[in-house]
């Protein structure tokens, strides 16, 4: 690592983004610069996949508590508040699949982020939490809204509101973690599924993405409106007409991407 906490590196189509903030990757101004920075990286010059992984023994212990008695006011909170709920904003806007990889604790801003991503993967002896109850607050990146539309609502409800820590097992019970695996392994297995994102059609990926937005955010019918122009839109794609001589002349499997 640099001096950073935050780093991209390009490993072929993937941009691997890794954390590094001892003692326990903590939210603060320092951070905040430095995945603002990255952030503008990757959206002028983005990759066909993102994983966002962490370095330590916890992925996050949280945020540097201090950043709320400075802001002092409701009015100077709600400034606070929309600059950290922009990262989970910009981070959802990119357009490429995005992978999380949770090795161990994962508190408050972090879980939020993993939120915004497209898919998570976890080790399967650590825990989660949106904790903000503790002091008094409500999570400010997204997560209350994105964890209940993985999970439901009421699980939502009962997961900030108690402000309890969550084994990872419990979450991928609900939806909420898509892939478990040993702790050892979740970098390996977490960089394959990146790979794997990255080398199929991710126009399609995208297109995906849009309607279960669009499920998300407005219901079925909404999703129905434009699942046929967004669908329709791919045949403007040469990943679909080769995809489709791919799969006619040589089976499924055969067919590469370029994302275009």
């Amino acid at each position: 690592m640099t001096d950073s906490p935050v780093e991209i590196e390009r490993r072929g189509d993937v941009a691997v983004l890794t954390i590094d903030h001892p003692p326990v990757n903590l939210w603060d101004d320092e951070l905040a610069g430095a995945l603002g920075a990255a952030l503008e990286e990757l959206e002028e010059n983005t990759p066909r996949a993102l994983l966002i992984r962490f370095e330590g023994r916890v992925v996050s212990g949280g945020v540097d508590v201090s950043q709320f008695r400075r802001a002092g006011s409701a009015d100077a909170a709600a400034e606070l508040f929309d600059f950290l709920l922009s990262f989970t904003e910009r981070l959802e806007a990119l357009r490429c699949p995005t992978v999380f990889a949770a090795h161990a604790l994962t508190l408050t801003w972090a879980f939020e982020l993993a939120l915004a991503c497209d898919l998570i993967v976890a080790a399967d002896d650590c825990s989660f939490g949106l904790v903000e109850a503790r002091i008094g607050l409500t999570p400010t990146m997204g997560g209350t809204q994105r964890l209940a539309a993985r999970a439901g609502d009421g699980r939502a409800r009962e997961l900030v509101m108690l402000a309890e820590l969550v084994p990872a097992g419990q979450l991928h019970s609900w939806g909420v973690i898509n892939r478990l695996t040993e702790a050892s392994e979740v970098a390996d297995v977490a960089l394959e599924i990146a790979v794997r994102l990255a080398e199929g059609p991710t126009a399609a990926h995208m297109a995906t993405r849009a309607i279960v937005r669009a499920t998300r955010d407005h219901g079925v019918a909404a999703a129905d409106a434009i699942t046929v122009g967004i669908a329709s839109d791919l045949f403007e794609t040469d990943d679909l007409h080769s995809g489709v001589e791919s799969f006619l002349t040589d089976g499924p499997g055969h067919a590469t991407f370029a994302g275009h």
